[in-house]
């Protein structure tokens, strides 16, 4: 992962841009979309700085200068320069998908865009406002966190409940008969290459869903960073009686 994707909150805090034309105009518009406040360089509480500078020197000496000041900067067009670089955004408030390709190919990441805007519903953040409605109620019904945490899972599941891929019409009667899911699944997955791209659908689902996986200790880290960052990693077998949740059994079997 050549870099760690944050969310920065920056309601009502001052943003460093520097440079004109259309290039700053559009970097305007994203930093004002955020709810900061555009201001000059040198004010004492900016901490993020944007260089909009189509000569190369200039931007580098803006940049460099900037850097002088503490912020973190990012350069149009000059990952070079850059601390940061800016993802293309899918806006579903206050869902927010963020497609970012580290300054490889900004055309890519805008083709991406465009397909997710495509395919996730219009009222995908109504689902999330409903459940973040619902947070004191689950934490009442479900008091352990990871009875709390399966529950959501099995409403935002693929063809559950709340399946975020499709249009909801009432996310709020659909919480209200959320059930945390008993007992324990065991599933076993077969990995035939080190690569993660070769995961099947399948796969990757159970990977993502799993709250433990089993492996021998050979399996290669890559497969193993497509799981939850939660969930438990365990070199061994299976207990004699199941957990609760869900189990991936991965075994290793290269071609």
């Amino acid at each position: 992962m050549h870099s760690l994707p944050i969310f920065v909150r920056l309601a009502g805090k001052p943003v460093v841009l520097v440079g004109t034309g259309h290039m700053a105009d559009a970097k305007a518009r994203l930093i004002e979309r955020a709810g900061a406040t555009i201001v000059e360089e040198g004010h004492p509480e900016a901490r993020l700085g944007f260089v909009a500078i189509v000569e190369p020197t200039e931007a580098a000496i803006a940049a460099n200068r900037l850097k002088a000041q503490g912020l973190l900067v990012n350069v149009v067009d000059r990952l070079d320069l850059s601390d940061f670089t800016m993802p293309a955004i899918v806006d579903r408030d206050p869902v927010l998908v963020a497609v970012g390709t580290g300054g490889a190919s900004a055309g890519l990441a805008a083709a991406l865009r465009q397909r997710l805007e495509t395919v996730l519903p219009a009222g995908l953040g109504n689902v999330a406002q409903a459940l973040h409605r619902a947070r004191d109620t689950f934490k009442t019904r479900f008091p352990d966190f990871t009875d709390r945490r399966r529950a959501i899972g099995g409403l935002v599941a693929p063809g559950g409940p709340l399946d975020p891929m499709t249009e909801i019409a009432d996310p709020d009667a659909r919480i209200a008969d959320a059930a945390a899911p008993t007992g324990g699944t065991i599933e076993r997955v077969t990995v035939t290459s080190a690569d993660p791209d070769e995961l099947t659908l399948r796969a990757a689902r159970l990977l993502g869903l799993a709250d433990r996986m089993y492996h021998d200790g050979n399996m290669p880290e890559a497969i193993l960073a497509r799981a939850r960052a939660d969930a438990e990693r365990i070199v061994g077998p299976l207990p004699a009686m199941a957990l609760p949740g869900l189990s991936v059994v991965l075994v290793w079997e290269p071609r």
